[in-house]
């Protein structure tokens, strides 16, 4: 049989390598920062830029899109090109995809720190992004399946499956999730309004999650541990299994973020029944790999990097048992809007997505540079600094969460709120944000470890850019379908058909879900009272929205009595038909904000309240956590964007009245000069122009829909 001589391109690996190490440290920097910001308010330092709800999008958009993201790419141009036998399809396509990619990510950190925000959770890039995302993710397909095409291989590999449901699913939900209207160089609408948007958002969060952070790790767990191992995967079949299962049950999973929400009750039941079913194939995937490690284990004993493989499945593992675990509507009930959500999160960021990482640069680092590991002594510290770190930052937080939960819930004897001052519970948890932050701490030594052991390892190396190989040509019968062959073995030698029926599988539960939602409007019951926001309301919810005010604050009473006496009316999916975006939120560090303008068995709140708690929070409540927002009260509202913003929010089915853009301003200076003026009879001398004006008067607006506010006159 002829050999072809040909060479692997290690320049476009090493390029991704470097980029993830690189975003790491910063990704994990800013996340260190947030956790120090939520329970030490002065390391907001009272900038605009620097606020939580502005580092927090930052944090996530770089630790998963940015580090995680570049070592997706790294697996994937490494492994593919050695399991299909071939060179990537193109070099310029690697290097465009490469640096777009970089690009995407700059323009991410800049955008989002400026307040150029979508308001959706993981998906808060605005509109051009948006695009150059969906180029970028066009670029990275022909590269793959130009490669797997030209493949000298008869059949793809399990880990390669994997590469193709992930490719195939982020286009479907980035897309359908960043339908928006744009108004301005910079900002949109989403196209969709309220119980919709929330629903195609957590659609698109919830698998976000399972094909950007899961799918492409199994493709490298099943890549890697064999090689690292040096022993065949467990099992065929149950690869078969798990990747099919896997691929169709996940993607119904989404609505389980919104139950006791304003959702459908059939969604809601939908996503916990998915969820649940969910467990087997996840658990396959872990069985699959860790028993590839059987008869290993004095070596796994020995090898840091076996070690990480090994604790970042058992974080796979017990991440997707909580998962289903939380999806029960009990369990949910307690666990939702509080830090249980975010450890849960972090178990599967920190153990699954970061150590399996980190075990791939160890072994992957010294074969680019044809050379030893400098200190394997460094990388176990380094495995062991991590798995402590995921211990002391997700124990805490379970115990917050918990903490959190009972006391909201707690009764006493008399049937009152044994804790009526949301303050009361964020004060008992400022230990337990303390002990989180040493625990991310912990983390981000353990990143500088692995960077200077990487950089000490590339010192004493020479870097392989073309890796020279031999094998043979794949000829044309050998993809031809044979009598003894399964037919899962006949469609690994049909890329294409592979493809179709992956994004067939992938399509089914997204259609069943969204489409009755979305099309039938009987589904979103309307209520009368309630109106479109006033062009002043309008402005003052988009400002709420540029500062990452969601980050905190839900907008979402779910019914249950201890919501409903601290709150107020339970939230009906009619109040939010024209919320562009959503804001039901997904944690209270806050109280929640739905009833706001009403407090409903409490005292209104006076617009001069809002204004000194928007200036320094810690002056109106001892204790709170909330940044300062002084430049709120400096900077005028963009009057000129009035009209634009109006006009979009007509052609989304805002009923304003016809040409009302023109008419706009006239009503938003009438409306922000009452407020002004209200202020100054308070001793507040401000200017109808500003800002801060805009946000009181979206906070005032807050449930009066729904209810009326209750005066200090009508309390007494």
């Amino acid at each position: 049989m002829e050999l072809q001589k040909f060479s692997y391109d290690n320049k476009i690996t090493r390029n991704f390598a470097v980029a993830t190490m690189v975003w790491g440290v910063v990704g994990l920097l800013v996340g260190l920062l947030i956790a120090l910001q939520i329970f030490i308010p002065e390391m907001n330092f009272s900038l605009e830029f620097t606020t939580f709800g502005r580092t927090r999008p930052l944090h996530t958009n770089a630790v998963i899109f940015a580090f995680v993201g570049n070592a997706i790419f790294t697996a994937v141009y490494y492994s593919m090109q050695r399991l299909l036998k071939t060179r990537m399809f193109s070099d310029l396509l690697g290097k465009i995809h490469f640096w777009g990619w970089q690009l995407i990510i700059v323009s991410a950190a800049v955008t989002l720190l400026a307040g150029y925000t979508s308001g959706k959770e993981y998906a808060e890039l605005e509109w051009p992004i948006d695009i150059a995302i969906t180029l970028i993710w066009v670029v990275f397909g022909i590269n793959m399946f130009g490669t797997i095409l030209q493949r000298r291989t008869s059949h793809i590999y399990v880990a390669i499956w994997f590469y193709i449901a992930t490719w195939v699913t982020v286009a479907v939900l980035h897309i359908v999730n960043s339908m928006e209207l744009p108004f301005s160089a910079l900002k949109s609408y989403p196209v969709y309004a309220g119980i919709q948007d929330a629903l195609v958002q957590w659609w698109y969060g919830h698998n976000a999650v399972a094909f950007f952070l899961t799918t492409p790790f199994l493709g490298l767990m099943y890549y890697f541990v064999p090689k690292v191992a040096n022993r065949p995967i467990y099992s065929y079949k149950l690869s078969i299994v798990h990747f099919w299962s896997l691929i169709f049950i996940y993607i119904w999973a989404g609505p389980h973020h919104l139950l006791y929400n304003s959702l459908p009750d059939w969604l809601q039941a939908l996503g916990t029944t998915f969820s649940v079913m969910l467990l087997a194939p996840s658990w396959g995937g872990m069985i699959n790999g860790l028993f590839t490690l059987r008869g290993a284990w004095d070596k796994v004993r020995k090898d840091p990097i076996l070690k990480m493989f090994v604790v970042g499945l058992t974080a796979y593992g017990m991440s997707t048992f909580e998962g289903p675990l939380l999806s029960f509507k009990t369990v949910n009930a307690i666990s939702h809007f509080t830090d249980w959500t975010v450890g849960h999160a972090h178990i599967g960021a920190l153990g699954w997505n970061g150590l399996l990482t980190f075990g791939m640069m160890y072994w992957l680092i010294p074969r680019l540079y044809n050379t030893k590991l400098y200190s394997v002594k460094l990388a176990n510290a380094h495995f062991w600094i991590a798995t402590l770190a995921i211990i002391f930052y997700a124990v805490p937080l379970y115990i917050g969460g918990i903490t959190q939960a009972l006391m909201w819930k707690q009764f006493t004897p008399d049937g009152f709120l044994m804790y009526p001052n949301f303050l009361e519970t964020v004060m008992q948890l400022i230990p337990m944000y303390a002990i989180r932050a040493f625990g991310g701490s912990l983390y981000v030594i353990g990143m500088f470890l692995l960077v200077f052991n990487i950089i000490k390892t590339v010192q004493s190396g020479s870097f392989v850019k073309e890796e020279v190989v031999e094998a043979p040509a794949l000829k044309t019968q050998s993809i031809i379908k044979t009598n003894s062959e399964s037919w899962h073995s006949f469609l690994e030698r049909k890329p294409i058909r592979f493809l179709i029926f992956a994004t067939i599988a992938i399509l089914v539960g997204g259609i069943i879900e969204i489409v009755p939602t979305y099309l039938i409007k009987t589904n979103i019951p309307t209520i009368s009272s309630v109106k479109p926001y006033t062009p002043l309301e309008l402005h003052g919810r988009d400002i709420y929205v540029k500062e990452g005010c969601y980050n905190c604050h839900s907008q979402m009473i779910r019914p249950f009595r201890s919501e409903t006496e601290r709150y107020g009316e339970y939230s009906k999916a009619g109040e939010f038909v024209y919320d562009h975006p959503f804001q039901f939120g997904s944690k209270r560090t806050g109280p929640d904000l739905a009833r706001e303008g009403v407090k409903s068995g409490r005292l209104y709140k006076p617009n001069a309240w809002h204004y000194n708690h928007f200036i320094d929070p810690q002056k109106m409540n001892e204790g709170s956590i909330m940044p300062k927002y002084p430049w709120l009260a400096k900077k005028d509202i963009d009057l000129e964007s009035t009209a634009p913003r109006i006009r979009a929010m007509m052609k989304l089915g805002v009923p304003y009245p016809e040409n009302y853009e023109h008419q706009a301003n006239e009503d938003l200076k009438k409306q922000a000069e009452e407020i002004a003026q209200n202020l100054r009879e308070a001793g507040i001398e401000t200017e109808s122009t500003k800002e801060i004006i805009a946000l009181i008067a979206y906070m005032q607006r807050l449930g009066t829909d729904i209810m009326k506010p209750v005066t200090e006159e009508q309390h007494d």
